[in-house]
């Protein structure tokens, strides 16, 4: 079994910054893609931005610029520096992993259990 642990939530001002961290554990073989995804009541969970294991990162366009996606690939963990946070920003945010077991060939989606962010205006 995986888990994905996410921490650094909370409440911040608007123009403030946080550090989401996700730290991936069990019988992992390998990862490939990891990310961050978030949603608000109400809406669907949108992608935030996705790190490929070689290092490449992408980003929804409501966030390029501010925030920045990141990877310790030797502990299995994914980070999400969020900088000049808006009101909008408020919501879940969920890691994800894409991860291959031991004695299994197939990659498979891993979610974490979400953690607050909310940004006041």
């Amino acid at each position: 079994q995986v888990q994905l642990v996410e921490s650094g939530g909370g409440f911040v001002q608007a123009g403030g910054s946080l550090r989401l961290s996700c730290a991936a554990s069990g019988s992992i073989f390998s990862i490939n893609n990891m990310g961050w995804y978030r949603q608000a009541p109400g809406n669907p969970r949108d992608l935030v931005a996705i790190i490929t294991s070689g290092g490449t990162a992408n980003y929804a366009d409501s966030v390029k610029g501010r925030f920045t996606i990141s990877r310790d690939n030797a502990a299995n963990t994914v980070y999400l520096q969020m900088n000049s946070l808006k009101p909008e920003a408020t919501a879940v945010y969920y890691c994800n992993a894409e991860v291959r077991e031991y004695y299994v060939r197939t990659y498979y989606s891993n979610w974490g259990q979400g953690t607050q962010v909310t940004v006041s205006s």
